[in-house]
């Protein structure tokens, strides 16, 4: 019989976690005191909104992520709401845009000016009334544009179409209404087509996110879940809550059969909430418990024993909250495969964490980064029922997205004409020839001459750029001359 290892083989084996320098974090925010067991933070590669304690009605903040030591207690803030903001959401599509919801039953989106907040901010961009009580949680959909989800303490899930001219917009596309109790957490799978809750009714439900129809429902007796997550591609969900014995404990589940997890496995006996991570680009699951200082990571697999614990990051500080920037803000030269900037509600502190994977080599390491999400949508909001993929993206300096399917190029033609049919490393003619038109257009003095595509005097067309030159030449034709031969 052959002897084989007991250990198994891992690019993140040896991850660990960097907190920021004093001066590189947040320092002087008024955190919120809310009970709500919510991140509190939201970040994209522009800018990071943390919700604050404010009288009279909610507020949030939003910096730019360069923005770091001391915060002016002055700051300009975002304060529109007439309750405590309870959710914020940055718009995975659109860097400048972010929605909240409040315990004043509405939903906000804003639009952050360029320069950042100069100013406080009332008016929102759009307004949703819908929901009866507070509403207590915010999804937006991870490939249509402007498709927003919302769940409240009235018991349900609407969802919204921001793309309704109406500035308060009172009706939501659909109500789903399968849950008896308050809806705990919302996650999609990567396409958007699935959505799994958590309620306080003890039940995991996995429907379809378009038309709401529950497709399966879990009710395991021995772990009460509290927060759920779609695994990626995995078909697999994972779920945080507490056992019979009320110990903090995290379930596997397929996402195919919810009778029975797949594995449960109890981590220790504090109260706080776990916050569980995923990062469907390395298969890692982080796990940060509301009231620790340290952040679990393991690695997950298709098959058993499906979990791999790795190792912890371990602080004193504890967090009331996590924001989590999106894979395209990293810094891909050291090596960073996730960041969490970590709320520190004793030391009014806003705290990053890079989790690193440590290599020798400064160079990108096409390894541990392969397609991800992009910024850009993969279908429009009436487009949204055909369920199509997210459009990928490579984290390699200087990369631009995939070029779409086939299929999908008549789609991504109403998105961005000029912009979603470019390879990688190179324009489009026609972008270039629009571009050479409208500069000629202005200078006078040279009116007599224009952009000309190569003619015979028949039928025009247009010469395909030369694969082996890397410039691409421009042709400007006296108008005397009435053929030429390519």
């Amino acid at each position: 019989m052959t002897w084989r290892p007991q250990y198994r083989s891992s690019k993140f084996r040896h991850v660990f976690g960097k907190a920021a320098t004093k001066e590189n974090c947040y320092d002087g925010v008024p955190i919120t005191r809310s009970v709500q067991d919510n991140h509190f933070c939201a970040v994209n590669p522009r800018f990071i909104a943390i919700i604050t304690e404010c009288v009279g009605g909610g507020a949030f903040l939003v910096l730019s992520v360069h923005h770091t030591g001391k915060l002016d207690p002055h700051h300009p803030r975002v304060s529109g709401h007439r309750g405590s903001v309870l959710d914020i959401k940055w718009n995975p599509f659109d860097d400048y845009c972010i929605a909240s919801c409040s315990e004043d039953a509405t939903v906000k989106v804003w639009e952050i000016p360029r320069h950042g907040v100069l100013t406080n901010l009332t008016m929102p961009w759009k307004e949703l009334q819908g929901h009866s009580r507070r509403v207590g949680l915010i999804e937006w959909h991870p490939t249509a544009n402007n498709i927003l989800f919302s769940t409240a303490y009235d018991y349900q899930v609407m969802i919204w179409n921001l793309d309704s001219p109406e500035q308060v917009i009172k009706n939501p596309v659909r109500t789903i209404q399968h849950h008896t109790d308050v809806v705990l957490s919302m996650s999609f799978n990567t396409d958007g087509s699935l959505l799994a809750t958590t309620c306080r009714d003890r039940k995991v439900r996995l429907m379809e996110a378009r038309s709401g129809n529950v497709l399966q429902e879990a009710n395991c007796k021995s772990h009460k879940a509290s927060k759920v997550l779609i695994l990626g591609n995995l078909k697999m969900l994972i779920t945080s809550g507490t056992s019979r014995y009320n110990d903090r404990q995290i379930a596997l589940w397929d996402q195919e059969d919810l009778s029975v997890p797949l594995l449960q496995e109890n981590l220790d006996g504090s109260s706080g909430v776990i916050f569980p991570f995923y990062d469907p680009d390395t298969h890692m699951l982080y796990l940060a418990g509301k009231g620790d200082g340290n952040i679990r990571y393991y690695e997950i697999s298709s098959e058993k024993p499906y979990l791999h614990y790795l190792t912890e990051y371990r602080s004193h500080s504890p967090q009331k909250g996590m924001g989590v920037m999106p894979k395209r803000g990293l810094d891909v030269t050291s090596c960073e495969v996730f960041r969490f900037y970590k709320v520190v509600i004793v030391k009014s502190l806003i705290e990053p964490i890079s989790m690193i994977v440590p290599r020798r080599s400064e160079s990108y390491q096409e390894d541990i980064y392969p397609m991800t999400a992009g910024n850009r949508p993969a279908l429009t909001a009436e487009e949204w029922l055909s369920g199509i993929r997210p459009v990928l993206m490579s984290l390699k300096p200087g990369s631009e997205l995939m070029e779409p399917p086939s299929e999908l190029k008549g789609l991504t033609n109403s998105l961005d004409t000029r912009r979603s049919q470019s390879r990688p490393g190179m324009l489009r003619l026609s972008y270039i020839q629009d571009q050479l038109e409208a500069k000629e257009d202005g200078e006078q003095a040279k009116s007599d001459r224009s952009w000309t595509s190569v003619s015979n005097g028949d039928d025009q067309f247009e010469c395909s750029p030369c694969a082996c030159v890397g410039s691409l030449l421009v042709l400007r034709l006296p108008p005397t001359v009435q053929k030429h031969d390519c």
